[in-house]
């Protein structure tokens, strides 16, 4: 049998993911959490073959959470699964340790085929988004830029990000004039609103 864990905030989701693998002679679910912060608990606990991890959840998000599964529990491999098939989520689920990275709307064969198949080694991952995220590439912002970025998500004023990030306020706006600039955007909301679309953040 392959262990499993599903890790989705949406308890809907999470239990038809969970209702259509048990549905798979060899595939069992062996946990459920609804958090971020709750996905390296239950891998240690439950130690499962494979962890269907979403992206946006609260606490940690799915790739942090990815990271933290593979340096403490590398024996688990990690299959992000989420709504978002955004080519910058899928470079830093990859670059987090991620063994594959799908869609929700896969359906039911394909998915419980991409758990098998992570389970063996194998990476898997959605060929659309593959393609997609040849085209577009890598997030062309620097840490520190997609940092400043996250810290303007909610309009806040320069010297409320400068004091956040402990940065001074000629330092957020350089560096908020260079994620503009690399976004192509004509003012830092939209340069917000690109980079969420790709996934940078």
């Amino acid at each position: 049998m392959i262990r499993l864990l599903l890790a989705d905030d949406q308890a809907l989701v999470r239990g038809a993911l969970a209702a259509l693998l048990s549905l798979e002679p060899d595939l069992e679910v062996v946990a459920e959490v609804g958090s971020g912060d709750a996905v390296l608990p239950a891998v240690l606990a439950h130690r499962p073959d494979v962890a269907l991890v979403d992206v946006e959840m609260p606490g940690l998000d799915g790739i942090a959470a990815t990271a933290l599964v593979r340096d403490a529990a590398p024996g688990t491999r990690v299959l992000v699964v989420t709504t978002f098939g955004r080519p910058g989520y899928l470079h830093r689920a990859l670059r987090a340790g991620a063994s594959g990275f799908v869609v929700k709307d896969t359906p039911a064969a394909r998915l419980a085929d991409a758990v098998r198949r992570v389970h063996a080694g194998l990476r898997v991952v959605d060929p659309t988004l593959a393609a997609d995220s040849i085209v577009t590439g890598a997030s062309p912002l620097s840490e520190r830029e997609t940092e400043v970025l996250r810290a303007a998500r909610g309009g806040s004023s320069v010297a409320t990000m400068a004091r956040r990030l402990s940065l001074s306020g000629g330092t957020v706006r350089n560096h908020l004039s260079a994620a503009i600039g690399k976004t192509g955007a004509a003012n830092r909301t939209e340069a917000v609103l690109i980079a969420e679309d790709n996934g940078w953040l």
